[in-house]
């Protein structure tokens, strides 16, 4: 008998035969690269929007001449994807654009795959990954087919392009030497030449065509991760599985009617017994109640697995018990929030803060989502319906401009109390300038110090290069410049009572 192959239950998700890469999506993706080179070398902006229409040509390419056709979903998940990746050219906050990024490539592979149940859904997000190495030999592949036939059509395109360098070398430096605007428009569409930067080009070309030529490769023939066979967990008795969970709805049910008592006054009480001030109860229970809130889905996901389900009975106890304890979380979320707002309120707003903010609320969302799907007839929806949530939480928290909002939250608690802890806004990114310029004197100084230091030492982007916040913050800046000398800066700092201690960059 021969031995099972190893990961056997891979094997249903085969992909369908691919035919060889065409040479209209090889080409397609050389130009993916020489852009990525070309202009991710200088920073992002609108470059991965550019970049992203390209990688797309490529795909459609090869998804019509696999003979696949886009889908209501396919589009969907396409277009949030080019919205998450507007992010870069509107912001400079780097954490929300990394995480926008990163979802846009992962909704990108979602919409070329496919997907509808959980396994589908969840396992072709980082489809990319593990495709970025056959696509490369596919486009080898295609090309050691065409190398003969095609000798005689690629010679007349090399002179071509060859002869239009040329032209366009010569004609542009005389435009240029003869006109200083279009010597400023031709210097910043001409890449630099500098060889201390060819590793750096050439590390963005190959990464720029491996992930071209991946998503090609996935819309020529995608695997079928929905067929992956998932075995469902051993039904348990009713008092094994239930006896855990009614113990675990009443503990909820009590912190309920202890949040309940909070709210209509007893919270004075409470504080008084507890010995701590408002914002140390704020501060310490709320990220108690976000460990509570994720560790309640985890347990609602293995309950599911493992509920009883012999019967219409033992079926309608699991949603009773399960849709209790997911009522009973929303009390939680609303709880988390509401601590963690009266924190903000006292303290301000920080990066930290809100993005566990965000998180709290998508994981809220998402508890509805379980609700709704309880109170359905078949939930085949979910899947995607959690993880469009959380794309659209993505998107929303990039596009919203968190750094903005955060100076803007601290900038106005200033001015209503006179109060401003400098530490929550000296690490901003540029977006944050509009706000900070409306600082006095000192407070000024000192919370636009950093960004006056690392705009002097970038120096101007390229247009492709830049966002909405670097324009706009050097526009600010340099209508009322901010003092650039670190002692100077250290001196505000210290006049606006930030320790010394508490310095950090530039």
């Amino acid at each position: 008998m021969p031995a099972p192959r190893p990961f056997q239950w891979l094997r249903p998700s085969d992909p369908d035969r691919k035919a060889p890469a065409a040479g209209q999506t090889v080409a397609a993706a050389v130009l993916a690269g020489l852009l990525t080179s070309w202009l991710l070398a200088d920073g992002l902006g609108v470059n991965l929007l550019l970049c992203a229409v390209v990688v797309t040509v490529g795909a459609g390419i090869a998804a019509r001449a696999a003979g696949r056709r886009p889908r209501g979903w396919t589009v969907l998940w396409s277009v949030l994807a080019l919205a998450l990746l507007a992010v870069p050219a509107l912001s400079e906050a780097g954490w929300p654009v990394l995480m926008c990024t990163l979802w846009a490539l992962g909704l990108a592979s979602l919409a070329l795959h496919g997907g509808r149940r959980w396994p589908g859904v969840l396992l072709a997000l980082p489809g990319l990954l593990w495709q970025l190495v056959p696509g490369l030999r596919w486009a080898l592949k295609g090309l050691r087919g065409r190398a003969a036939v095609g000798r005689d059509r690629v010679l007349p395109v090399v002179k071509a392009v060859l002869v239009a360098a040329v032209l366009l070398a010569v004609f542009g430096g005389l435009f240029a030497s003869a006109d200083a605007a279009m010597a400023d428009i031709l210097g910043s569409l001409v890449p630099s030449l500098d060889l201390g930067e060819l590793p750096r080009h050439v590390a963005l070309f190959g990464l720029g065509l491996a992930i071209a030529l991946g998503f090609a490769h996935i819309a020529a023939g995608p695997r079928r991760w929905d067929r992956t066979v998932v075995p469902p967990g051993r039904a348990r008795g009713r008092l094994e599985w239930a006896l855990p969970l009614v113990a675990l709805d009443l503990m909820f049910g009590a912190f309920a009617v202890v949040q309940a008592v909070v709210v209509l006054g007893g919270r004075d009480s409470i504080l008084a017994n507890t010995g701590m001030s408002r914002s140390e109860y704020a501060r310490q229970g709320f990220w108690q109640l976000l460990v509570v809130t994720v560790l309640t889905l985890l347990v609602v996901a293995v309950a599911k697995r493992w509920a009883p389900r012999g019967t219409e009975g033992d079926r309608r106890l699991a949603r009773l018990l399960l849709g209790t304890l997911c009522l009973l979380t929303l009390v939680v979320v609303a709880s988390a929030l509401g601590r963690m707002w009266f924190y903000v309120d006292a303290s301000g707003l920080t990066t930290l803060r809100l993005w566990v903010l965000a998180v709290e609320i998508w994981l809220g969302v998402v508890f509805l989502l379980l609700i709704a799907a309880g109170l359905t007839r078949s939930a085949a929806w979910l899947p995607r319906a959690a993880v469009l949530s959380a794309a659209l939480a993505a998107a929303v928290y990039g596009l919203m401009g968190p750094d903005a909002m955060i100076a803007e939250q601290n900038v106005a608690r200033f001015e209503r109390t006179g109060q401003l802890d400098l530490r929550n806004v000296r690490g901003l990114s540029l977006d944050a300038v509009p706000a900070l310029d409306r600082l006095p004197g000192d407070y000024r100084t000192c919370a636009l110090g950093i960004i006056t230091f690392e705009l002097a030492a970038d120096g101007p982007k390229p247009w492709y290069a830049g966002s909405l916040a670097d324009s706009r913050a050097r526009r600010i800046l340099a209508e009322r410049p901010a003092v650039d000398h670190s002692s100077a800066r250290e001196t505000a700092c210290d006049r606006a009572g930030l320790r010394s201690d508490d310095y950090f960059g530039g």
